[in-house]
């Protein structure tokens, strides 16, 4: 029971469900979740340990450069939960213009 309750927890809060929506196409850089959701780089980064101590997000190092990507594999409660996610994230609002925005980004901007 406690890592249901770790694992709602995890998706009670609005930036890490922002930050999940981002990665659910593919892994992203740190910097990119910086310039799309307009949070400080401790903000962002705690979201993500927050989310990868809770197996939501793995991370890759890549030179100076950290990317975070979804966790495919799991309970076939995440999975469904993940799949819950997966259909409803990317129809809110916010998540919108998240993604209108890491377009943007991505168009004019590197990490590398």
């Amino acid at each position: 029971m406690k890592t249901t309750a770790r694992t709602f927890k995890a998706l009670s809060d609005e930036t890490r469900l922002r930050i999940l929506c981002l990665l659910l196409n593919d892994e992203l850089c740190v910097c990119d979740l910086i310039a799309v959701l307009q949070l400080p780089q401790s903000t962002v980064s705690r979201h993500l340990a927050y989310l990868k101590n809770t197996g939501w997000v793995d991370d890759r190092r890549c030179g100076v450069w950290m990317y975070y990507s979804i966790v495919e594999d799991g309970s076939h409660f995440k999975k469904s939960l993940l799949k819950a996610l997966r259909e409803h994230l990317p129809r809110l609002e916010l998540t919108v213009a998240d993604r209108e925005r890491l377009s943007e980004f991505s168009q004019h901007n590197s990490c590398a």
